[in-house]
């Protein structure tokens, strides 16, 4: 899989977005552990910290269509130097805040926007334009999996920095992260010997492409399955520190199951790269989707213990966001890669839609039924639905690669 990347140009290009992609998703993955912290210190209430982290994950998804379309007209320097800065101005200024509105403009927009304009849509976006095309797929996996890497490093090194210097001297130590991947951004749209990438699609411009794509059933029907994905991490993300403080578990064994997430993603993306450069995309989407309902029913029957949660944590993180490649390379063969930045960001918008009902339904929930026992069906039967809906997309058969001469 790997070969398809031995040119140094290709390496760098990759490992710089795999690298940015680390630090954006690491931050924002890690922002569950602060909830408790948060709601010692402000009195808030989880209701309301989870309303701020759910404006968060829409707000997340809202930006990826716009930072996508800018990236791809003026390319994306300017665009991920910004969200690098933003992200880094929402991490410092939460610990000034002492409100819900003041949490849901530091959390809820400026740290998620910023992660939003440096995360999938731009990177994989600018790293397809700039790759040759056999190098796309297993680009992809790669990038994704710095992603998963960053949560890997992330959520255990912010529960130590919570329990050593606090929540607030936290934030600040993760904003100053943020800073530190600014070199990355001129490794990855610096001047390269690969040839940018020709576009096979008639190009007529955004709108067109914008327009045609929306009335397209198989990427509506790619939205569906991407929504019920985002209902499904938000929920985790946000509220599996709260499940395993039910369950009585000290606080190290949530963001030790983030960590294992994160680490167990690092295969599932690089693995999930190599199965689309093998097997159609929508086959991949919809066996993942369905492992999601093996495991979450698995788990509902298990006792709650620190196996359990990691083991937990092992399943469902191989699948974790090794979604996004296959879902990347499905609207990369139907519309090409010349929009992919606007397309894959719209994309990403319906994931988060479904992450902000992940995120705020999943606090409804503690408060009204003191448990997450609803969430879990429900997440159980998104997941079904979205392996269904996967099925119908169309897209072509994957072509043998050509043995060298």
């Amino acid at each position: 899989m790997l070969r398809t990347l031995s040119r140094p140009d290709v390496m760098l290009t990759t490992l710089a977005a795999a690298g940015i992609l680390m630090v954006t998703m690491g931050a924002r993955q890690s922002l569950g552990l602060f909830i408790s912290p948060l709601d010692a210190t402000t009195g808030l209430g989880i209701a309301t910290i989870s309303l701020a982290l759910a404006v968060g994950q829409f707000a997340w998804g809202a930006i990826q269509p716009v930072a996508g379309a800018v990236a791809d007209r003026f390319g994306a320097r300017a665009v991920l130097i910004g969200g690098l800065l933003v992200l880094a101005v929402g991490s410092a200024i939460t610990p000034f805040m002492s409100t819900g509105f003041g949490l849901i403009i530091s959390l809820g927009l400026l740290s998620a926007m910023g992660s939003g304009a440096g995360s999938f849509s731009v990177l994989i976006g600018a790293a397809a334009q700039r790759l040759p095309i056999e190098a796309r797929g297993a680009a992809s996996g790669v990038i994704n999996a710095g992603g998963s890497f960053g949560q890997f490093v992330f959520a255990p090194i912010m529960q130590k920095l919570i329990q050593s210097i606090g929540w607030m001297g936290a934030l600040w130590a993760m904003a100053m992260m943020v800073l530190a991947a600014l070199p990355l951004v001129g490794k990855l749209t610096g001047p390269t010997a690969v040839a940018p990438a020709k576009h096979t699609h008639e190009d007529n411009g955004l709108r067109h492409a914008i327009v045609t794509a929306m009335q397209d059933r198989s990427y509506l029907l790619l939205h569906a399955g991407f929504f019920t994905c985002g209902f499904h991490i938000a929920f985790l993300v946000t509220h599996l520190p709260g499940e395993v403080n039910l369950c009585g578990l000290p606080p190290a064994v949530a963001s030790w199951s983030l960590a294992i997430i994160g680490l167990a993603n690092i295969f599932g993306s690089l693995y999930a790269g190599a199965c689309i450069s093998k097997y159609r995309s929508k086959y991949v989407l919809a066996a993942m989707y369905a492992s999601r309902v093996v495991l979450v029913g698995l788990y509902l029957l298990m006792p709650r213990t620190e196996l359990t949660f990691y083991l937990f944590a092992a399943g469902l993180g191989f699948t974790w966001l090794a979604t996004v490649p296959p879902t990347a390379n499905i609207v990369g063969k139907l519309f090409g890669v010349r929009y992919l930045g606007t397309l894959f960001g719209l994309t990403l918008l319906s994931h988060q839609i479904g992450g902000f009902l992940g995120a705020y339904l999943g606090g409804l929930a503690i408060v009204q039924f003191g448990d997450f026992g609803w969430m879990w069906y429900a997440d159980m039967v998104l997941a079904g639905l979205a392996a269904i809906a996967n099925l119908p997309i169309r897209e072509a058969p994957v072509q043998p690669a050509l043995a060298p001469a």
